[in-house]
């Protein structure tokens, strides 16, 4: 049977490197941080005590599905679905739709963004599958209200940066928990590449503003990918207890 996404497709491409799944968890962690469903994250209380292995989760169940037969794919999708049918249950209302697609978008937003930035720009036909490939997953969730097309996203995606992310309460103590959990250099570091990434919205919510240092660590970074020192790089500023993660992310995007 066919695989949940076909070989040589973009989308393993962007999954199947450490440093783009890198890039996706830092974008998807200034936006998580704003967003008004973010409540639900704090319900469990699994986010604010360790936010760095609640991401790292969420991005070990969409490279699952991204490498995953068709079948193991549908499988970890109906378990992400049972697990926030529980969180629903336990709390006595559903996540809005609204919620569920925007998530999907920092999937699509971020998967293209941190190819782009560490890459070549994606040609429309790329887009359009990265697109596809988590619109897929929204459908098996039986997510309401999702567009069809690349470009209807787009228009969705733009709407959903204004009316859904808050500057609040909980933006404020999820950045204090990562900078608890990243200590002070890795936090600032985290914040330098979000300031690169993230869509000017969510930059100007934030406060992070436009910084020399952002092109010149990517620059630098660029750099050590073609002396092969990148390995190194990753390994000194990672926290320790997720090296071994982060060297599982490299694979072969054929395999």
């Amino acid at each position: 049977m066919e695989d949940f996404v076909h070989s040589g497709s973009i989308v393993r491409r962007i999954w199947g490197k450490s440093d783009t799944v890198l890039l996706i968890f830092a974008g998807a962690s200034a936006e998580f941080a704003l967003n008004k469903a973010v409540d639900w994250l704090y319900f469990t209380g699994r986010l604010p005590a360790d936010p760095l292995k609640r991401l790292f989760a969420t991005v070990a169940y969409a490279r699952q599905i991204v490498f995953a037969p068709h079948d193991g794919a549908l499988r970890a999708i109906d378990k992400i679905s049972a697990i926030h049918s529980g969180v629903e249950h336990q709390r006595g209302r559903r996540i809005p739709d609204w919620a569920y697609r925007d998530v999907l978008s920092m999937l699509i937003d971020y998967s293209i963004r941190a190819y782009e930035l560490l890459e070549k720009k994606l040609d429309a036909t790329e887009r359009e599958e990265v697109f596809q490939v988590f619109r897929r997953v929204g459908l098996r969730m039986q997510i309401n209200g999702l567009p069809a097309t690349y470009g209807q996203w787009v228009m969705m995606r733009k709407a959903g940066l204004h009316e859904h992310l808050l500057n609040g309460s909980f933006t404020k103590d999820l950045y204090r928990q990562y900078r608890r959990h990243l200590g002070r250099f890795r936090f600032l570091i985290l914040k330098q590449v979000q300031t690169a990434l993230v869509p000017e919205r969510i930059n100007r919510l934030l406060g992070l503003g436009r910084s020399p240092i952002a092109a010149l660590l990517l620059g630098a970074y660029k750099l050590c990918r073609i002396l092969r020192l990148d390995p190194l790089l990753k390994n000194a500023l990672l926290p320790s207890e997720y090296k071994a993660q982060v060297r599982a992310l490299d694979r072969d995007p054929d395999n």
